[in-house]
Formats: structure tokens, sequence, C-alpha cells
């Protein structure tokens, strides 16, 4: 679809195309949608690309709620404010913008504190709605409610955003790498660099070595990590880790009668500074937690298990061993003021990103993208809305 003027639409709705998960586990389906005009703290944007996270994965196949259908998932994105809703001052039209699913609104005090990137003015939460106003902005062509994804939905050519979940950026940086910051690398490398502070000369255990393991090993390396050891069943992914910092392997698969947990403190002489879970298994966690180093250790937690999942930690473990264990919701940042940060990192050529995009491919092969990704053949797979590609 043609770029719209903002002269033409602002304050009207937009017909455009959209790729609407309408059953779960089956192939998304690209029609027309119309996209409402942004309320109040709301913006429109177009978007330029956007790219494909294991969570959409994740909530594409869920039966039951939070997963909810139809529905316009997608939630790793840039693209350009094409209008603005009432009291938004922030950003303007034209401004290019990363939205986010994690709030900054810079009012709340955590917002204003430097210990916390949890909004308590509007607390995360796995909605189908806007946060403020809990409606949606997408309809089908016969009027029905077309449900949100994490207050973003970017499978869509327009969407509307609030504006505590929307960074503006410098619009000259590659939109292809840009938008990995919108979500998996964010959450890798801001668990390393501001949720666990990983220290100069530091052990670190990954358990892994998908995108955001690999973004992990990244903000270690960036952090100054001397010995990053990743944990995976696949031996072949050690190779590609190599690329982001990871010094040693261990295949979970292959222990023999110990534990990955034994191994690790064998590896590391009494147990690692910082270990990170990847992969969202509460069994994991335990290991993770086992190998981190008594008196100092900590264990960062970033993958999405199953709804329901719990944890069975020993009390007398708890206290004798003077550990930590916390979660990381998008690495601990703050987007408004991190994200910066991180595409000034990537220029300066410290941080990478390039690196993590594998494949990219047009908005019409959108479940391409999801065979990828679910076969295990790429780390992230980056999907142009108007753009024609070869992936």
């Amino acid at each position: 679809m043609d770029e719209k003027s903002s002269s033409e639409t602002r304050g009207n709705p937009i017909r455009c195309r959209a790729a609407v998960s309408r059953k779960p586990g089956e192939p998304l389906v690209i029609e027309e949608v119309m996209v409402a005009p942004p309320m109040a703290h709301e913006v429109r944007i177009r978007i330029i690309c956007t790219s494909l996270c294991h969570s959409d994965i994740t909530f594409w196949k869920l039966k039951d709620f939070p997963g909810i259908f139809p529905r316009i998932l997608g939630h790793e994105a840039i693209g350009v404010v094409e209008s603005v809703g009432e009291d938004v001052d922030e950003v303007s039209e034209g401004d290019t913008v990363i939205p986010t699913f994690m709030p900054d609104c810079g009012d709340c005090v955590d917002c204003r504190s430097k210990k916390s990137n949890l909004c308590s003015k509007l607390p995360f939460k796995v909605s189908p709605w806007m946060p403020r106003h809990e409606t949606s902005r997408f309809t089908d062509l016969k009027g029905e409610v077309l449900y949100h994804f994490l207050f973003v939905s970017s499978f869509s050519e327009y969407t509307v955003v609030d504006v505590a979940h929307v960074t503006k950026i410098d619009p000259s940086i590659a939109p292809n790498r840009a938008c990995l910051l919108s979500c998996g690398v964010s959450t890798g490398v801001g668990a390393a660099w501001r949720t666990a502070n990983v220290e100069k000369g530091s052990t670190v255990v990954i358990f892994g070595l998908g995108s955001i393991g690999l973004a992990v090993a990244e903000g270690a390396r960036l952090c100054g990590a001397t010995k990053i050891i990743g944990v995976d069943l696949n031996p072949d992914k050690f190779e590609n880790g190599k690329k982001f910092g990871v010094t040693d392997f261990v295949n979970s698969g292959n222990c023999g009668d110990k534990s990955v947990s034994q191994v690790i403190n064998e590896m590391t002489d009494g147990g690692a500074d910082y270990c990170f879970e990847c992969v969202g298994m509460a069994s994991l966690v335990h290991e993770a937690y086992a190998c981190c180093r008594k008196g100092w250790g900590k264990t960062i937690v970033l993958g999405v298990d199953k709804p329901g999942s719990k944890l069975s930690l020993s009390s007398f473990e708890v206290l004798h061993s003077g550990k930590s264990l916390m979660g990381s919701l998008f690495g601990g940042l703050k987007a408004k003021s991190d994200i910066p940060i991180l595409l000034k990192k990537y220029l300066d050529k410290e941080l990478q990103l390039d690196e993590f995009v594998t494949h990219e491919v047009r908005f019409d092969d959108i479940n391409k993208a999801f065979d990828l990704l679910i076969e295990g053949n790429c780390l992230r797979c980056v999907i142009w809305m108007d753009k024609q590609v070869s992936s």
C-alpha cells in the first residue's frame, strides 16, 4: 500500500492491509482492515518493517486465554508517526519511532526511579486492548473487532500505540536493524547490562542459545565478562554463539550421569557469577540457580514458561546460599532512555545487530517467517511492509 499523506488521513480511519491470526496455529491471513484514529495519549504509526519473535509464535498457538482471536500479532517493529491524538507532545507526525511492549510513562514513581522499569501507571499485562481505554483500534471490513497484541500489533501496515510505548529515534539508522531493539535484542542485552549489571571479568552462564540467549551473550561481552558459557541441546549453536562472545559450551543432553549444574559448578570452580535462563522452563531455572555462586551469584529469568508453571526452591538453600533470583522484563530497560544508548553503541560498532538478522521477507510472505523460526532456521526474520526483498 502506498504511503498515505497525514493531511488526508489525520482524524479518519485508515484502510490498510494486516496479517490477521484468525485461529490458533493456522497461517495468518493477509486482509484489509480498518485502523481507527488515535485517541488521547495515542499515536498512529505507519510500520516500515517488523520482525518475528518467539512470543508471537507462543501466543499464536494458544487456544485458551491469554490467547484470543482474531488478533493482529507482532510487537518488534519500527515505523513513522502518521498522526497523534490529544495530549501527545513528545512525538510529532513524521517522527521515526520504535514501539515497545513495555511502557515508559515518565511520570510514576517507578519510571522516575533508576531501580525499575516496571511502570505502575500503565502496568504491563497481556491484554487484547489498548492500555488506557481498553478498547480496540482495529476492525475487519465486516466491522468485527480485531484484538491487539502486547500494545503494539505490528503485523499491520498501520497500528495505534500508546505514547508511553513509543520511543523516538534517529531516522537515519537502518530500520531492519533498529527494529530488533523493540524487543528481543534489547531484552537480552539489557538483562546482562541493566538487570544483572554484569561486571568486568565475570563468569556468565546462559541456558538456551536462541536469539535472546545470544543477545544476553552480546550484553555480557559488552560488559566485559571473561567466561561466557552457553548451554543448549544443539551443539551447532556454539559456532554461532562465538560471534556474540560465547567462550565455552555445554551440551545439556550429553552430561552423562551428572546434572548440567554439576558440570558447570566443576567448570567454574564453585558456580558462575551470573546465570540466565532464556528458554522458559522451570527445571532450567532450578539448574541455573543451582550453578550460580554462593554468596553473590545472581540467576536472572528471561524465558516465558507456560501459564501456571511454578518454581520449588529449598528454603534452606535460599537462606544459606546468599544467592539472588530475579526476573527481567524487557531486560530491565527504560525504553525512552536506554534504546537510544543501544542504538548509539550500534552506530559506534560496539553493539552487534547485523548478525542477528538471518532472513528478510516481504509482508506477503509473513507465514514463511513463522516456518523459518519454528524450524529453528533463523535468529531474526525481518518482514518488510512495502519492499521487494529476496529471502
